[in-house]
Protein backbone atom coordinates (compact mmCIF):
# COMPACT_ATOMS: atom_id res chain seq x y z
CA UNK A 1 0.00 0.00 0.00
CA UNK A 2 3.00 2.36 0.77
CA UNK A 3 4.23 1.97 -2.47
CA UNK A 4 0.89 2.06 -4.05
CA UNK A 5 0.46 5.67 -2.70
CA UNK A 6 3.54 7.17 -4.03
CA UNK A 7 3.04 6.03 -7.37
CA UNK A 8 0.00 7.99 -7.60
CA UNK A 9 1.91 10.86 -5.41
CA UNK A 10 4.50 10.98 -8.07
CA UNK A 11 1.70 10.55 -10.92
CA UNK A 12 -0.64 13.44 -9.22
CA UNK A 13 2.85 16.17 -9.16
CA UNK A 14 4.30 15.02 -12.57
CA UNK A 15 1.15 15.67 -14.35
CA UNK A 16 0.86 19.20 -12.22
CA UNK A 17 4.81 19.86 -13.01
CA UNK A 18 3.68 19.51 -16.80
CA UNK A 19 0.98 22.03 -17.00
CA UNK A 20 2.68 24.70 -14.16
CA UNK A 21 2.95 27.30 -16.41
CA UNK A 22 -1.04 26.74 -17.42
CA UNK A 23 -4.12 28.06 -14.76
CA UNK A 24 -4.76 25.04 -13.79
CA UNK A 25 -7.88 24.01 -11.35
CA UNK A 26 -8.30 21.62 -8.14
CA UNK A 27 -11.75 19.58 -7.92
CA UNK A 28 -13.57 17.54 -5.51
CA UNK A 29 -16.58 15.64 -6.06
CA UNK A 30 -18.81 12.91 -4.27
CA UNK A 31 -21.84 11.03 -5.22
CA UNK A 32 -23.66 7.49 -5.49
CA UNK A 33 -22.93 4.91 -7.33
CA UNK A 34 -24.56 1.82 -9.06
CA UNK A 35 -22.34 -0.88 -9.63
CA UNK A 36 -22.85 -4.11 -11.06
CA UNK A 37 -21.00 -6.96 -12.66
CA UNK A 38 -20.99 -8.22 -16.13
CA UNK A 39 -20.94 -11.75 -17.55
CA UNK A 40 -19.09 -12.59 -21.17
CA UNK A 41 -21.66 -15.40 -21.65
CA UNK A 42 -25.23 -16.46 -21.32
CA UNK A 43 -27.30 -17.38 -18.14
CA UNK A 44 -25.57 -15.82 -15.64
CA UNK A 45 -26.98 -12.29 -14.31
CA UNK A 46 -26.89 -9.98 -11.29
CA UNK A 47 -28.48 -7.13 -10.12
CA UNK A 48 -26.85 -3.42 -9.26
CA UNK A 49 -26.48 -2.16 -5.20
CA UNK A 50 -26.05 1.31 -4.49
CA UNK A 51 -22.38 2.56 -3.00
CA UNK A 52 -20.66 5.85 -3.23
CA UNK A 53 -17.23 7.63 -5.04
CA UNK A 54 -15.18 10.11 -3.77
CA UNK A 55 -12.63 11.63 -6.31
CA UNK A 56 -9.90 14.47 -5.88
CA UNK A 57 -8.81 15.43 -9.39
CA UNK A 58 -6.59 18.07 -11.49
CA UNK A 59 -8.03 20.15 -13.83
CA UNK A 60 -4.99 21.02 -16.73
CA UNK A 61 -5.77 22.76 -19.48
CA UNK A 62 -4.46 21.33 -23.00
CA UNK A 63 -6.51 23.97 -25.42
CA UNK A 64 -7.11 26.65 -23.11
CA UNK A 65 -10.48 26.98 -22.19
CA UNK A 66 -11.92 23.98 -24.52
CA UNK A 67 -9.85 21.25 -23.59
CA UNK A 68 -8.39 19.54 -20.25
CA UNK A 69 -6.97 16.60 -18.83
CA UNK A 70 -7.74 15.39 -15.26
CA UNK A 71 -5.59 13.21 -13.73
CA UNK A 72 -7.08 12.10 -10.07
CA UNK A 73 -7.58 9.76 -7.17
CA UNK A 74 -10.81 8.39 -6.33
CA UNK A 75 -12.06 6.07 -3.44
CA UNK A 76 -14.90 3.61 -5.79
CA UNK A 77 -16.88 1.29 -4.36
CA UNK A 78 -18.34 -0.78 -6.27
CA UNK A 79 -19.67 -4.82 -6.47
CA UNK A 80 -23.24 -6.46 -7.08
CA UNK A 81 -26.09 -8.52 -5.35
CA UNK A 82 -25.26 -12.09 -6.84
CA UNK A 83 -28.34 -13.53 -5.56
CA UNK A 84 -31.97 -12.69 -4.93
CA UNK A 85 -34.22 -15.47 -4.67
CA UNK A 86 -36.97 -14.88 -2.31
CA UNK A 87 -35.76 -14.88 1.41
CA UNK A 88 -32.45 -15.50 0.46
CA UNK A 89 -29.92 -12.72 -0.59
CA UNK A 90 -26.24 -11.98 -1.80
CA UNK A 91 -24.90 -8.96 -1.79
CA UNK A 92 -21.10 -8.41 -2.67
CA UNK A 93 -19.62 -5.00 -1.56
CA UNK A 94 -15.66 -4.20 -2.84
CA UNK A 95 -13.87 -1.08 -2.44
CA UNK A 96 -11.29 0.32 -4.38
CA UNK A 97 -8.81 2.97 -5.22
CA UNK A 98 -8.87 4.33 -8.57
CA UNK A 99 -6.65 6.31 -10.39
CA UNK A 100 -8.54 8.12 -13.29
CA UNK A 101 -7.22 9.93 -16.35
CA UNK A 102 -9.98 11.25 -17.86
CA UNK A 103 -9.97 14.08 -21.17
CA UNK A 104 -12.40 16.38 -20.86
CA UNK A 105 -14.14 18.95 -23.38
CA UNK A 106 -15.88 22.15 -21.96
CA UNK A 107 -18.70 23.90 -23.76
CA UNK A 108 -19.73 27.39 -22.90
CA UNK A 109 -23.59 27.68 -22.03
CA UNK A 110 -24.21 31.29 -22.09
CA UNK A 111 -23.47 33.18 -18.49
CA UNK A 112 -24.51 30.35 -16.55
CA UNK A 113 -21.25 27.51 -17.27
CA UNK A 114 -20.32 24.80 -19.30
CA UNK A 115 -21.36 21.40 -20.59
CA UNK A 116 -18.64 18.87 -20.03
CA UNK A 117 -17.70 15.26 -21.62
CA UNK A 118 -14.90 13.62 -21.26
CA UNK A 119 -13.46 9.85 -21.49
CA UNK A 120 -10.16 8.83 -20.22
CA UNK A 121 -8.71 5.34 -18.38
CA UNK A 122 -8.29 3.71 -15.34
CA UNK A 123 -6.23 1.85 -13.09
CA UNK A 124 -7.81 0.46 -9.86
CA UNK A 125 -6.56 -1.29 -7.07
CA UNK A 126 -9.06 -3.77 -4.33
CA UNK A 127 -8.03 -2.55 -0.55
CA UNK A 128 -11.71 -4.13 0.73
CA UNK A 129 -15.02 -6.11 0.42
CA UNK A 130 -17.48 -8.11 1.82
CA UNK A 131 -20.41 -10.34 1.37
CA UNK A 132 -23.76 -9.74 3.00
CA UNK A 133 -26.01 -12.65 3.32
CA UNK A 134 -29.80 -11.96 3.99
CA UNK A 135 -32.09 -14.93 4.69
CA UNK A 136 -35.85 -13.93 6.01
CA UNK A 137 -35.35 -11.88 8.89
CA UNK A 138 -31.55 -11.73 9.45
CA UNK A 139 -28.91 -10.78 7.98
CA UNK A 140 -25.14 -11.93 8.43
CA UNK A 141 -21.84 -9.48 6.77
CA UNK A 142 -18.93 -11.39 6.33
CA UNK A 143 -15.57 -9.75 6.27
CA UNK A 144 -11.90 -10.47 5.18
CA UNK A 145 -10.79 -13.44 5.32
CA UNK A 146 -14.31 -14.50 4.00
CA UNK A 147 -13.83 -12.14 0.90
CA UNK A 148 -10.76 -11.41 -0.34
CA UNK A 149 -8.62 -10.14 -2.84
CA UNK A 150 -5.60 -11.35 -4.30
CA UNK A 151 -3.40 -14.63 -2.98
CA UNK A 152 -4.57 -18.17 -3.51
CA UNK A 153 -7.88 -17.46 -1.83
CA UNK A 154 -9.04 -14.62 -3.54
CA UNK A 155 -12.30 -13.93 -4.62
CA UNK A 156 -10.99 -11.21 -6.64
CA UNK A 157 -7.94 -9.92 -8.25
CA UNK A 158 -6.46 -7.08 -7.02
CA UNK A 159 -6.23 -4.81 -9.90
CA UNK A 160 -8.30 -3.78 -12.28
CA UNK A 161 -7.86 -1.62 -15.73
CA UNK A 162 -10.87 0.21 -17.97
CA UNK A 163 -12.77 2.97 -19.07
CA UNK A 164 -14.58 6.04 -17.86
CA UNK A 165 -17.26 8.26 -19.77
CA UNK A 166 -17.94 11.20 -17.35
CA UNK A 167 -20.33 14.44 -18.51
CA UNK A 168 -22.35 17.20 -16.77
CA UNK A 169 -22.54 20.80 -16.62
CA UNK A 170 -20.32 23.41 -14.13
CA UNK A 171 -21.68 26.44 -13.41
CA UNK A 172 -19.30 29.58 -13.01
CA UNK A 173 -19.08 29.42 -9.29
CA UNK A 174 -17.28 26.42 -9.80
CA UNK A 175 -20.64 24.13 -8.70
CA UNK A 176 -20.68 20.61 -10.68
CA UNK A 177 -23.57 18.51 -11.53
CA UNK A 178 -21.94 15.42 -12.87
CA UNK A 179 -22.51 11.60 -14.10
CA UNK A 180 -20.42 8.76 -15.95
CA UNK A 181 -20.39 5.71 -16.27
CA UNK A 182 -17.07 2.73 -15.47
CA UNK A 183 -16.79 -0.08 -18.20
CA UNK A 184 -14.01 -2.65 -16.16
CA UNK A 185 -12.17 -4.31 -19.35
CA UNK A 186 -10.04 -6.49 -16.67
CA UNK A 187 -11.30 -10.13 -15.91
CA UNK A 188 -11.27 -9.58 -12.07
CA UNK A 189 -12.30 -13.45 -11.68
CA UNK A 190 -9.51 -14.57 -8.44
CA UNK A 191 -8.54 -17.96 -7.95
CA UNK A 192 -11.57 -18.79 -5.47
CA UNK A 193 -14.48 -18.72 -8.22
CA UNK A 194 -16.68 -20.25 -5.67
CA UNK A 195 -18.99 -17.62 -6.46
CA UNK A 196 -18.33 -17.16 -10.07
CA UNK A 197 -18.80 -19.40 -12.92
CA UNK A 198 -16.32 -19.90 -16.15
CA UNK A 199 -17.45 -16.38 -17.83
CA UNK A 200 -15.21 -13.15 -17.32
CA UNK A 201 -16.36 -10.72 -14.84
CA UNK A 202 -15.83 -6.75 -15.39
CA UNK A 203 -17.16 -4.12 -13.40
CA UNK A 204 -19.42 -2.07 -14.26
CA UNK A 205 -20.24 1.73 -12.56
CA UNK A 206 -23.01 4.13 -13.44
CA UNK A 207 -22.66 7.05 -11.02
CA UNK A 208 -24.18 10.57 -10.50
CA UNK A 209 -23.09 13.18 -7.83
CA UNK A 210 -21.75 16.92 -7.30
CA UNK A 211 -18.58 18.58 -6.97
CA UNK A 212 -16.51 21.84 -6.57
CA UNK A 213 -13.75 23.18 -9.01
CA UNK A 214 -11.62 25.76 -7.27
Amino acid sequence: MKKLLLSITALLFATGGAFAQQEMGFGLKAGVNFPNYHWSGDGTETSSITNFHITAFLDAPIVEDWFYVQPGISLQGKGAKLADEGDFKLKQSTMWIEVPVNFVAKFPAADAGSFFIGAGPYVAFGISGKNKIENGDSSVEHDIPDFEFGGDDGALKTTDFGLNFIGGFEFNNGLMIHGGYGMGLTDIRGSNNDYFPDNKLTNRVWTVGLGFRI
